[in-house]
């Protein structure tokens, strides 16, 4: 709205100025009208102003350059072209203006339509990446959140109303009824605990104690313990890792090890951290009936999304018969 009002002021501005020029030269007595020297400045600078205006609307990249370039070129030839008529035609100079932008802008043309080279292609791939993990890191979120909520809601908070409930009914039948009144008491007290108990299962389904306490090594191994199926866990993964990092691994780990205790049928499966500094690389094998495809279910695709936000990878071997071999890659620098 500013922006606006100051285009109006300064086009009042330069009306006002060409009026003023041209009652001039009428008083001086008229002559050559020179006032059109003025209006071809004011004219020059208000097509400058639109036409990069437009120029600037293509998006980034090399387009938007290219545009750029053509708006500039077109003003360039514009202005000659004006200059010509109004210094009285004569020898079409602006013959050589045309020829020189003409080949610039053909030349910066020819550039843009080249297919992009390997860097550009890497970046391009790199930003579709990182658009893709974003809007699965916010649709992610948002499931979360949600999920949180209704444990809350139908858990925790459930517990906690039947808590103050209980402890209202034992207020009021301290004196009259002291039994019944400690029969409630010892209501309340299980039903405080097993709010707790809501309250840290939501806590350990968003950030695991174990894996802020103890890393992301011990937090595994924590979690095989009860796991079914015999696990072995092998190797140490660099300490300390960034918090996001490791959440994903240690989410995508126990997804798999879901998935094995699940679907796999497997006797025994293995767990191995390897390949820093430059990666951190687990490798989750099952001697399982195989047959785990990333394309069926939304395990495998829900672990492949989650590391994608911290530019991990996840690749799956798993033929007919077993074995099945998943392998969690997640750079570190």
């Amino acid at each position: 709205m500013a922006d606006l009002g100051v285009r109006k002021v300064l086009a009042a501005a330069a009306v006002a100025v060409c009026i003023a020029v041209t009652v001039v030269w009428a008083m001086t007595g008229g002559g050559e009208f020179w006032p059109r020297w003025v209006y071809f400045g004011f004219g020059t600078i208000t097509a400058g102003a639109y036409v990069f205006r437009r120029a600037l609307r293509v998006p980034p990249g090399r387009r938007r350059w290219l545009a750029v370039d053509a708006a500039f070129c077109g003003l360039l030839v514009a202005v000659d072209l004006t200059v010509w008529v109004l210094s009285g035609r004569g020898y079409f100079w602006p013959i050589w203006t045309m020829l020189g932008v003409s080949t610039l802008l053909a030349t910066h043309a020819w550039i843009v339509s080249r297919p992009p080279g390997r860097r550009e292609r890497e970046l391009a791939a790199r930003v579709s990446t990182l658009s893709r993990s974003r809007s699965g890191a916010l649709d992610r979120q948002a499931a979360e959140l949600k999920r949180v909520e209704r444990d809350l809601h139908d858990g925790a908070q459930a517990r906690i109303v039947s808590l103050a409930l209980s402890l209202g009914m034992a207020g009021d039948l301290l004196r009259r009824d002291p039994d019944s009144a400690a029969r409630l008491l010892d209501e309340a007290r299980s039903t405080a605990r097993a709010a707790l108990d809501d309250l840290r299962t939501v806590m350990h389904s968003i950030h695991p104690p174990v894996l802020a306490d103890r890393g992301l090594g011990d937090a595994v191994r924590a979690l095989v313990l009860d796991l079914a199926v015999p696990v072995t866990v092998t190797g140490d993964p660099p300490a300390p890792l960034p918090a996001a990092t490791e959440t994903a691994a240690y989410f995508a780990v126990a997804e798999c090890l879901s998935n094995i205790v699940k679907h796999a049928g497997a006797t025994s499966a293995e767990v191995t951290f390897a390949g820093w500094p430059d990666a951190l690389r687990i490798t989750v094998i099952d001697d399982g009936t195989g047959g785990a495809d990333p394309a069926e279910g939304s395990g495998l695709r829900g672990i492949a999304d989650r590391l994608e936000a911290v530019d991990g990878t996840l690749t799956v071997s798993s033929p007919p018969g077993g074995p099945t071999l998943v392998t969690i890659t997640v750079p570190l620098t």
